[in-house]
């Protein structure tokens, strides 16, 4: 393939022609930090968010033809030899069938995580040489095949979220006989108090735990906060449970960027000697860490949005060879799919890694599909190009915004377009760095969050404040220091006194935006200042008004009841709802 917008940085700098065309045409590139920093992502990425000033398009288009008339180069694909596939004679002939040991099997609560734990063979490499699963049955529902995965020195372990009470019985299954044909039970009790279960699409756009309450998706963005230091985890942590948020997204591979250029303490994979990694030796330490991290959560009720690859990545992750992507997602499902707070993002900017294409993400969309027993909300995540959300095994939308201002907006139009949940994971951050996504004012941050709440959908948080130490909330956690976010509690706070737990799109004026429900309905003005606004009620109902300042996050409530066309006085500022609440009666219902 020739060079062009999509061949990765590292690609570039490694040809002295591509790089000498570079220097012709943008004098100084090949010094910027990206080319350290995301050797990995594409030159159209980065020139599309940060374009040369002064450049025209006929410029531009210059340097893209220079680049096409170069000779082809094979793009530098992390490569390793395929692994062998496990066989069915990995024990020694003299191993008898099912004489490994169970060692542990916990009790648990129904979605709760029940855990075999297996005693067996270690020779070779038993992260590419054993498969292993088990049947688990249950007389009231169906049976369930789950994933096995091997935890080093010896120990597999199988994990399991029973989605019934009773007792379950199961048989394991393995190419390695002495891990073949063990069976147990285990006992499940009802759920206890706070255990909802799993999240799941309700009423087509919208959430609910497994027990039919409202899910609200009020999500933010760390996407290093695991790699960081314990005092800095611990202090995410605590941030977390203060904060009004509910789910957090969050990367497996350590990231490499602005602000966030630390070396991390632990990696999924085992070094070789000469720095590289062994795509298949996993580190058990990293990912006994991973699932300590999910669990914390899982505490304080915060759902783990898990980002399983990205392009900023300087140490070779994103272009691993396809059977290394299998491979890693496979171990992380089956390490993490018992618990129910895990959701699955395929990628972040997931048209942002130029070595996997759609056919990839399908494959692994069926990786996960194969692996995870307890069916957890799936998505991927765009920079520029849209994935096709109406794909099957999509559940829902997550989106990054589209313009420098117009995205929630948008809701509407995408909640018709792909009859999904919507979710706008980067709206754009509070903050003050100087790029465009990180500088957003509080005020707008909130603005964004009720206009795409109004339309029926979900706007997510994040914050970038500069600080010397470079520890932005974005990326490594730590502590919030913006104003947004308490008033995006006082959203969900409004959105848990609609009677449905949810607000549902409704029917709209030109100028403002209504939702909530037909006996309970919410106008956002947005940035507008009306000092009054005419309201034509429907005949033969009465309504209660409340006036909604968003960002001073109060509601007063106006004397009596109104009916017909009715005025409402308003302060004349941004940033305030009217909202309308059905009285019930004897002749009106």
């Amino acid at each position: 393939m020739p060079f062009g917008p999509h061949t990765a940085l590292t690609e570039l700098k490694a040809s002295e022609e591509a790089a000498a065309v570079l220097e012709r045409h943008l004098p100084g590139i090949l010094d910027m930090p990206d080319f350290t920093l995301l050797p990995f992502i594409p030159l159209g990425a980065v020139l599309g968010h940060n374009p040369p000033l002064g450049e025209t398009p006929a410029a531009m288009d210059a340097l893209w033809q220079d680049l096409a008339a170069l000779p082809s180069d094979p793009p530098l694909r992390m490569v390793q030899p395929a692994p062998p596939l496990p066989v069915p004679d990995y024990d020694s002939p003299e191993a008898l069938r099912a004489s490994a040991t169970i060692t542990e099997v916990s009790d648990t609560e129904q979605w709760g995580v029940s855990e075999v734990v297996l005693q067996g063979p270690d020779h070779g490499n038993p992260f590419i040489d054993v498969e292993l699963d088990a049947v688990f049955r249950h007389a009231e529902a169906p049976e369930a095949r789950v994933g096995g995965f091997y935890d080093g020195a010896g120990i597999y372990r199988i994990r399991f979220q029973p989605p019934h009470p009773g007792r379950w019985t199961f048989e394991t299954r393995s190419n390695a006989s002495s891990l073949d044909g063990l069976t147990g039970s285990l006992q499940v009790s009802a759920p206890s108090a706070g255990n909802r279960g799993p999240v799941h699409v309700a009423d087509t756009y919208h959430f609910a735990y497994q027990d039919g309450t409202p899910y609200l998706p009020l999500g933010t963005t760390a996407y290093a906060w695991t790699h960081q230091s314990p005092q800095l985890q611990a202090a995410t942590l605590r941030t977390l449970e203060e904060a009004p948020f509910t789910k957090i997204r969050m990367c497996v591979f350590p990231k490499s960027y602005f602000f966030n250029t630390d070396e991390p303490p632990l990696f999924p994979y085992v070094r070789n000697d000469d720095g590289t990694f062994d795509f298949t030796q996993f580190d058990v330490a990293f990912f006994k860490h991973l699932d300590h991290s999910v669990e914390q959560l899982a505490r304080i009720g915060v759902e783990a949005d898990v980002i399983l690859f990205h392009c900023y990545d300087r140490w070779g992750f994103s272009a691993m060879p396809a059977w290394a992507d299998d491979l890693f997602v496979k171990y992380v499902v089956r390490r993490l799919a018992a618990h129910r707070n895990v959701w699955w993002s395929l990628a972040n900017e997931y048209d942002f890694l130029p070595h996997k294409t759609e056919q990839d993400w399908e494959r692994i969309a069926q990786v996960i599909g194969q692996e995870d027993h307890a069916g957890h909300l799936t998505s991927i995540h765009n920079g520029v190009t849209f994935y096709d959300h109406t794909r099957p095994w999509i559940t829902h939308c997550s989106i990054q915004r589209v313009d420098t201002y117009r995205t929630a907006e948008n809701t509407t139009q995408w909640r018709e377009t792909y009859g999904k949940p919507i979710v706008i994971d980067e709206v754009g951050y509070e903050g003050d760095i100087d790029l465009g996504w990180g500088n957003l004012s509080a005020r707008e941050l909130v603005r964004r969050c009720w206009e795409g709440a109004v339309r029926g959908g979900y706007v997510n948080h994040g914050e970038t404040y500069y600080n010397d130490d470079e520890i932005l909330w974005w990326s490594k956690g730590g502590t919030l220091h913006g104003e947004s976010a308490e008033r995006i509690g006082f959203l969900a706070r409004i959105t848990a006194e609609v009677p449905s737990g949810r607000i549902e799109a409704l029917p709209s004026s030109w100028d403002v935006v209504c939702g909530g429900d037909e006996d309970h309905r919410i106008i956002y003005f947005g940035n507008s200042c009306p000092a009054f606004r005419w309201l034509q009620l429907l005949p033969g109902t009465q309504w209660e008004i409340d006036i909604i300042d968003t960002w001073n996050m109060t509601v007063e409530t106006q004397p009596g009841v109104v009916a017909g066309r009715t005025k409402v006085t308003l302060p004349g500022r941004e940033y305030m709802a009217v909202r309308l609440r059905r009285v019930k009666s004897a002749t009106n219902g």
